[in-house]
């Protein structure tokens, strides 16, 4: 029932049907509910420790999506490596969810994120997340036709088909070497160009006099982030493990958003809590090979499988 109902978006009520046509065994609703709420309670433990891991992890992804609980909006916040994953549930997105879920807080190693400014207020190095940009910069050059933003996607396109991971010989990685770092110099002083062709194009509104800040288009507001966080855009190619996208947080998202679809919502913030809880530790057993169905059996047994943290 747990790994139909909170692990694949099975309905409470299709799990509940499930069970009566495949084992026939009636049961109701509720104890389809019980059951993730037992689940969730064995697995915390777990779950906490890979949370523990993740900040100490060397490059972590991050990201936040809406959450409807209780029919109000909540977010889930999601914090992953590529073996594992962690969430939770907070009425807040901001720095008062950091704050209380506690991770964020405590990373400090490279955060790759989509440029959402209360990241940026975390202390740990950050990386931009270029496939946003790469939408953006798309939207600029195919519906405004603006012709930097053209010049601008096949730079980064380039740079991110440089494979920085791998060695130039036995000993130096290829980040490390003389003729690649000068091969990344270039392509930074070409971006420098682009970016100042396109502010020319693309001049600053001047204030008005009225209260606030001017609004500006958004070619404007893409070129001031480029610019002032270009070493965070530029974060793929200075240093290893660090990847082009934040794609690794977003597909993490993308079950929750199916099981919201499913349910409409969750009945109250306890079990959104026990969903983040099942749902981190089903994503991090699957990203290590292991089989979901048999970990959570032996998780009910009372000897739940535990996640490796090398």
């Amino acid at each position: 029932m747990v790994h139909l109902n909170l692990n694949h978006a099975v309905s409470v009520e299709r799990t509940a049907a499930l069970m009566k046509d495949l084992f026939d065994l009636p049961v109701s609703q509720a104890t389809v509910i019980k059951a993730g709420q037992m689940g969730a309670n064995l697995l915390k433990p777990s779950v906490e420790d890979i949370g523990q891991a993740v900040v100490k992890a060397e490059v972590a992804h991050a990201d936040e999506s809406g959450l409807r609980v209780a029919k109000t909006l909540h977010w889930l916040h999601v914090l992953a490596t590529e073996t594992l994953t962690w969430m939770g549930c907070h009425p807040k997105r901001g720095g008062e969810a950091f704050e209380s879920l506690a991770l964020l807080q405590l990373f400090k190693g490279v955060l790759v994120h989509d440029g959402w400014i209360p990241y940026k207020a975390l202390e740990c190095q950050h990386a931009l997340c270029n496939q946003h940009h790469l939408r953006e910069l798309t939207y600029l050059h195919e519906e405004q036709g603006q012709a930097w933003a053209g010049d601008m996607i096949e730079l980064l396109s380039h740079a991110n088909h440089l494979d920085n991971r791998n060695c130039a010989d036995d000993k130096t990685p290829r980040y490390a070497s003389v003729k690649y770092q000068s091969q990344v110099a270039d392509l930074r002083d070409l971006y420098d160009a682009i970016l100042a062709q396109a502010q020319t194009e693309n001049p600053i509104e001047p204030a008005t006099g009225k209260r606030g800040r001017p609004k500006q288009s958004k070619a404007t507001n893409l070129i001031g982030r480029l610019r002032n966080y270009s070493d965070d855009v530029w974060r793929f190619m200075t240093q290893p493990n660090v990847p082009f996208t934040n794609n690794l947080a977003e597909q993490t998202v993308r079950m929750p958003k199916v099981k919201q679809k499913v349910s409409g919502c969750f009945r109250t913030p306890q079990g959104a809590k026990d969903y983040c809880v099942i749902r981190s530790y089903c994503a991090t057993m699957h990203k290590q090979g292991a089989n979901i169905f048999e970990s959570l059996v032996a998780a009910f047994k009372g000897a739940p499988p535990q996640p490796s943290f090398a």
